[in-house]
């Protein structure tokens, strides 16, 4: 017991060494709990991704690949090695890898965002999204499928999925750097909303009867977007969204962003939610300003939002 205790102490200090970027008592920590544990799984992943964080590839790669001939390897070693060897440039041996752990954990959703990375990198757009669709519907909480999604559906220029994965992915991951991207993207998507035409440019599904269901009532909100595309008319047009589609849609598709955002509105937080998503990335000055002078809405609000963890149903992938 006592040389259990004593390898999960070194791990964690271990741990806290790779998050300050001390890379070399990171490793020598590690070595030392593994003289204890040498076959310890857990230790010999860290020992791998703190030497792939230190730039020390071969090391990495020789360590990845000792793991990766292990009968109880697990879903994060795949997930480490695949990384490793993309930065490597290893993208043959990386997507076998990655259709190996695949095969063994089967609609895993960060092998699934490891995999749709390589084909992106290789030029294989179709072959990314395929992958990244296929991790958001099987795996529907995992917010690294949404991000890569929302970003690939903004750029060939689609009206509807880069919003709605965009939305998904920050009720998921609500505070990182990738957060802060997604909601200059879901402005930038609202704008397009309201633009004539089609504008995509590149690869790109067919649009199915729920997109074009959201896309209808959506739009039938274009009076209110000539105002101009900004988190006060967004308040507006996405609360009359909402009751428009609980009106004519609620019992054609259950979709929980959906419902989240009603109970929001039901609770009186949904123009807090909308300046939390719209607000910073429309104009920083005037939401500070704004929750300034609405502090004890947005508190409460955060206080809900820290309270509750947003998970998305399986069953609810309707593109």
């Amino acid at each position: 017991m006592a040389q259990q205790q004593s390898v999960e102490q070194l791990r964690a200090t271990a741990l806290s060494f790779q998050r300050n970027q001390d890379f070399s008592n990171a490793v020598m920590v590690l070595d030392r709990a593994l003289q204890i544990e040498p076959g310890n799984l857990q230790l010999l992943k860290y020992l791998a991704y703190t030497h792939y964080l230190s730039g020390d590839l071969d090391k990495a790669a020789n360590q990845s690949a000792v793991l990766m001939e292990r009968e109880d390897v697990d879903e994060q070693a795949f997930q480490i090695a695949a990384r490793i060897l993309r930065s490597r440039e290893e993208y043959s041996k990386c997507e076998k890898i990655l259709k190996k752990g695949l095969k063994r954990f089967e609609g895993s959703g960060p092998l699934c965002t490891e995999i749709g990375e390589v084909y992106w990198e290789l030029k294989r757009p179709a072959l990314a999204i395929k992958y990244w669709e296929d991790g958001l519907e099987s795996e529907p909480s995992y917010s690294g499928n949404y991000y890569h999604a929302a970003k690939f559906y903004y750029a060939a220029g689609d009206k509807a999925r880069s919003i709605i994965y965009g939305e998904i992915f920050l009720n998921l991951e609500s505070y990182s750097p990738r957060s802060n991207e997604i909601k200059i993207l879901l402005l930038e998507s609202y704008k397009r909303v309201f633009m004539p035409g089609d504008i995509k440019q590149h690869y790109i599904k067919e649009a199915t009867d729920f997109e074009k269901d959201f896309l209808a009532i959506m739009e039938r909100q274009n009076s209110l977007a000539l105002r101009g595309i900004n988190p006060e008319t967004l308040f507006i047009i996405r609360s009359r969204f909402i009751l428009d589609w609980f009106a004519s849609n609620g019992s054609k598709y259950r979709f929980y962003l959906f419902e989240h955002m009603r109970n929001l509105m039901r609770s009186g937080l949904f123009e807090a939610y909308n300046q939390w998503i719209f607000g910073s990335a429309s104009n920083p000055d005037a939401f500070m300003l704004w929750t300034g002078t609405h502090a004890s809405a947005y508190e409460a609000f955060l206080n809900e939002q820290q309270s509750r963890v947003f998970t998305m149903p399986s069953g609810q992938h309707y593109f």
